[in-house]
């Protein structure tokens, strides 16, 4: 550029950036300039740390249990098991790095998805893309809350405020000014034409031209500053005088060592789920030497190598193996599908929660509805009523033909007129000064755009105000026509932004050419009927604003609500300026200018719902999930939209009390102590003209019900009700950037399905990160519990001979159930998972079925493996456990080796059958699912067991490298101390079959007991959906006396 861009007009920025006003930049060139000045990002450095990844691969309690092991092993010059270890100890610190790289890769990648956003015009359309592809030349759309996503030159600012806080240390918000043009060395604190990356709109609206990106930004030259991180010191606690006594410098050390050690080991750091694993692998350590412990002293503390072996195995036995690893990669590859769902993931604490949620408290606009809206009806006291038929394209006004008829909404069946005439726009708008100051209101109390380009039609802005220029469209009346060329007849002063508080707009205009100034307001109908005091009543004549106009205008408003629509209400007056002129730099009190308003007319638009709304509502119902409606439209409108998707049953099946119950207004509900909110029988499902505080008591109510609730929000005022949520949700496209730091989870689309979709993928997570849990300690136990009770098998000697080696031990943590670990981690979700009532966190992963299940598949895989070893040692052979047979192969050892190598077959074989076993925790393996085939069972059982084919080949493995491990020599007889087997094979079929037999009779007797305690607590049956949620409302007896006191 010849000159900063704060000492240039727009018109001359434009031209040196090549940036089009209108239509912002094409696709094709905004990707060569993506090419050219590189992505908008500041250089954050970090990333992913290799040498972090590498370092938590040693930082865990069962490297640390290998690390001791192979310590102790080479200590006491048992060369094989020591090397055998090491190499373990090193391969799994590769296998480790690599794949926590690659999740850690991935989870990167969905982060910088999770950036803010920002709305650009391109090709003539407004769009929401990520921050990062913002390039310069680029036309920024920004409104109050947002983020600014670059350095931007701004063309057009309406009481437009930033907090710069960041970038220049000012507390208040800086008004900005688009017309102003600065001297070369003015700073940037002054530059009153710039909205600078990373500040935040505090109040209005504005568009800008962006000139740099990333590190040229005024931001990307102090972004060092940005990347101080906290300390990880624990501060001295100090005197009001700032002594310290030398205890308290004590105390901060140790604390801060603690930390240190801490997050070395992981029990600090992390999910709280990570965590809790964490300290879990710890407490496994703990027992591991205990165990060890026990070892030496069941064989009175013995210095000998063979005892120290045994020791050895037992503590690997509780090794956690790959738990951590696992759960990293579970949840990048959760979170990936997730994206790939339209759910971003801002808060990996998230995914732990998703699951059980039991309440949805949803907008309706654009997430339940389809967001496309399409102006249906108008009405205008004084002359009647102006429908809009049929259109394929709602953002073509050309299309679909306008009616006109003379009756009121109330009087007549307003969805197909007696008399309605279909008319052209010249003929209605002919001498009819009442539609035409009607169609100013429309078209100049809105941000939107509509025009044509290359013989499409295009809209930009939000979809409410767009369907309302649309309209005005109709009647060649868009607000370009008057705002724009050479001559406006129109030039816009002032503007008071739509506040979810005061739920409505307005805007002052002046007139070109007689200097008239004009207020023009919109909004929700009962908040522009207390600005107003005069109307336009019959006959055209201008009266005062009685109770009974007020009551006509709120009856014709209850007509076109039922029809589903939305109605907004207009209303104007002139501006007297008595006080002072409007202007853009001293607009006046907003309460000044929205009072002694004239009511103009009401306008009804129809969003239709989304064609997947009523299908997710019910698998909500269906999974023990309430879906509440909060919406700020009229009560009959969110009533007839919330009827039609199933949020609410159809009215002519209720009672008025009943009804009462379910659906309530803001005003209803906020007057309402707690106290008595606590007491109605059942909270609302609809709560209509709802603001933001609402939410908030809303998610409070719930609360204290001891519910977990999500909510959904998108604009700067729905951020505390996001942060008081257990699952803050914002919307991707609508949404502020305010909202989405604070929510959890960002809908890309939104869409009430994808919350849904995240709903069902938080279970599949819980689901497989609970099976691979209860996967791995329930082995743990059984290997625990084969080498203690094993301890009784003493040879001459009276020294402990082991059922399993140390390297038989880490072979069946280490090769045979790591993988399967991992393919129970990308198990697809359950078909019931939908079917089920949310998780409860009070147990978290550890439920009481979980830990039963975890005791009884432990204890009788040990069993199994205990009765092998005793089977060949004692019934076929003569029970001569020989001498020195932990350390090395003799005539007289054979027999052991036979039985430990039977002993290792049986415990490789159940731990990889285990994996099968936990897919579900209650269905019979050999009909995972329902029957949903019409072929043989077999078919079906196929596969099932095909369907996962990780998980498949895992197993497939750890059946087959058995054989190399028993018929190898030196392997066999020197590492693993156990030899090959021929008619033991017999035996190992045998406990095989006893294993499934046992597995399937405790799944059997849960499927029985659950079923007798479910009995009678689930009437309405899987299959009814909704009729589960709506039970406990069609049941409450609501009498009078609750009415009496107001807490219905």
């Amino acid at each position: 550029m010849s000159k900063p861009a704060h000492c240039l007009t727009v018109q001359s920025l434009s031209q040196e950036l090549d940036a089009n006003l209108r239509d912002g930049l094409s696709a094709a060139e905004s990707d060569r300039r993506l090419k050219e000045f590189g992505r908008n990002e500041l250089d954050e450095g970090e990333g992913v740390q290799p040498v972090k990844i590498l370092v938590r691969q040693v930082a865990n309690a069962m490297m640390l249990v290998l690390l001791i092991s192979m310590i102790v092993s080479f200590a006491i010059q048992s060369w094989i098991e020591g090397g055998v270890i090491a190499a373990v100890f090193f391969m799994n610190i590769v296998i480790g790095f690599v794949q926590e790289f690659k999740a850690e890769k991935t989870m990167d990648s969905i982060r910088s998805l999770s950036s803010p956003t920002a709305n650009v015009v391109r090709d003539g359309k407004t769009i929401n893309i990520p921050t990062a592809e913002v390039v310069p030349g680029d036309m920024v759309e920004l409104k109050t809350g947002d983020t600014v996503p670059a350095d931007i030159r701004l063309i057009e600012a309406i009481n437009f405020e930033t907090d710069e806080a960041l970038l220049t240390g000012e507390s208040l918000p800086v008004q900005k000014d688009d017309e102003m043009v600065f001297d070369h060395d003015t700073g940037p604190g002054d530059r009153l034409n710039i909205a600078f990356s990373s500040s935040t709109i505090t109040k209005g609206r504005g568009r800008g031209i962006v000139f740099a990106t990333g590190m040229r930004t005024e931001i990307g030259s102090i972004a060092a500053a940005l990347r101080a991180k906290d300390s990880k010191k624990r501060p001295v606690k100090r005197k009001p005088d700032g002594t310290a006594k030398p205890h308290r410098y004590a105390e901060a050390w140790t604390l801060t060592i603690t930390d240190a050690v801490g997050r070395f080991l992981g029990v600090n750091i992390g999910t709280p789920l990570q965590k809790k694993l964490s300290r879990l692998a710890m407490l496994l350590l703990g027992i591991a030497v205990i165990c060890a412990i026990i070892v030496e002293a069941s064989n009175s503390f013995s210095s000998n190598n063979e005892i120290i072996i045994y020791a050895v195995a037992t503590g690997l036995s509780m090794l956690p193996a790959s738990l951590i690893v696992v759960l990293t990669i579970t949840m990048a590859v959760g979170t990936k599908r997730m994206v790939k769902r339209h759910v971003r993931v801002r808060k990996i604490d998230a995914l732990e929660a998703l699951g059980a949620v039991t309440d949805i408290c949803s907008d309706k606009t654009g997430t339940l509805t389809q967001g496309k809206m399409v102006a249906k009806k108008a009405w205008i006291p004084c002359k009647g009523i102006y429908s809009v038929g049929q259109s394929s394209d709602p953002f073509n006004p050309t299309e679909g033909d306008l009616g006109f008829s003379s009756c009121a909404p109330s009087a007549i069946n307003c969805e197909k007129a007696e008399n309605e005439e279909i008319t052209r726009y010249e003929a209605l708008l002919q001498d009819n000064v009442p539609l035409q100051e009607f169609l100013n209101g429309a078209t100049l109390a809105n941000l939107a755009t509509v025009h044509e380009k290359d013989g499409e039609w295009t809209a930009r802005g939000d979809p409410t105000e767009v369907a309302i220029q649309v309209f005005a469209s109709r009647f060649n009346w868009n607000r370009e026509r008057w705002t724009m060329g050479e001559q406006p007849v129109w030039r816009q002063l002032c503007e008071y932004p739509f506040d979810s508080d005061v739920k409505r707009m307005s805007v002052i205009f002046e007139n070109t050419e007689t200097g008239k100034q004009m207020v023009y307001s919109k909004g929700a109908v009962e908040r522009i009927l207390e600005s107003c005091n005069t109307v336009q009543w019959e006959q055209g004549q201008f009266c005062e604003m009685t109770e009974e106009h007020e009551s006509q205008v709120l009856s014709n408003m209850e007509a076109l609500a039922k029809l589903g629509l939305r109605v907004l209400a207009l209303a104007s007056s002139a501006y007297s300026g008595k006080e002072r002129r409007a202007s853009k730099e001293g607009p006046p009190d907003r309460a000044h200018v929205e009072r002694n308003l004239t009511f103009m007319g009401l306008i009804g638009l129809y969003d239709p719902p989304r064609p997947e709304s009523a299908a997710s509502v019910k698998a909500c119902h269906g999974a023990g999930i309430n879906v509440h409606m909060l919406t700020g439209d009229h009560a009959g409108t969110a009533t007839s939209i919330a009827s039609q998707i199933g949020i609410l049953p159809r009215q002519d099946l209720i009672s008025k009390q009943v009804s009462d119950a379910m659906v309530m207004t803001a005003k209803q509900f906020d007057s309402l102590t707690d106290d008595q909110i606590d007491r109605l029988p059942v909270l609302p499902l609809v709560i209509a003209r709802c603001a933001p505080h609402t939410k908030v008591r809303m998610i409070e109510a719930l609360h204290r019900r001891k519910l977990f609730a999500a909510m959904t929000g998108d604009g700067v005022n729905d951020s505390p009700s996001l942060k008081r949520a257990d699952i803050g949700i914002a919307m991707g496209l609508a949404g502020s950037d305010v909202a989405k730091d604070a929510a959890e989870i960002v809908l890309t689309d939104d869409n009430f399905a994808s919350i849904l979709n995240a709903i069902e993928e938080g279970r599949r997570m819980f689901d497989n990160i609970q099976k691979f849990v209860l996967h791995l300690l329930a082995q743990n136990i059984a290997q625990a519990c084969t080498l203690l009770i094993g301890l009784a098998f003493k040879d001459e000697s009276n020294l402990s001979v082991f059922p399993l080696s140390p390297v038989e031990v880490l072979w069946v943590i280490m090769v045979t159930s790591s993988l399967p670990d991992m393919g129970l981690g990308m198990e697809d979700a359950a078909p019931d998972i939908l079917q089920r009532p949310p998780q409860s966190l009070k147990h978290g992963v550890f439920t009481p079925e979980v830990m039963y299940d975890m005791l009884f598949y432990g204890l009788w895989m040990s069993a199994l493996c205990l009765s092998s070893f005793s089977l060949v040692q004692y019934l076929w052979a003569d029970g001569d456990l020989g001498v020195n047979c932990n350390h090395s192969y003799s005539a007289r050892c054979d027999s052991v080796f036979r039985a430990r190598a039977t002993t290792f077959v049986s415990m490789t074989w159940f731990s990889v059958f285990l994996a099968w076993t936990v897919v579900d925790m209650r269905r019979s393996f050999f009909r995972m699912r329902k029957d949903d085939s019409k072929g043989p069972a077999w078919t079906q059982f196929a596969g099932d067991v095909w369907r996962n084919r990780f998980l498949f080949w895992s197993v497939m493995a750890g059946l087959v490298t058995v054989f190399p491990t028993l018929y190898v020599p030196v392997i066999n007889r020197d590492v693993f101390r156990h030899t090959g087997i021929s008619w033991e094979w017999g035996i190992v079929f045998i406990e095989a079959v006893l294993f499934w037999v046992g597995v399937e009779t405790w799944k059997y007797a849960k499927r029985v007991f659950f079923r007798w305690r479910g009995r009678g607590k689930h009437g309405g049956g899987k299959g009814d959906g909704g009729g589960k949620v709506f039970e406990r409302y069609l049941s409450t007896e609501i009498g009078e006396e609750d009415k009496e006191k107001g807490t219905v």
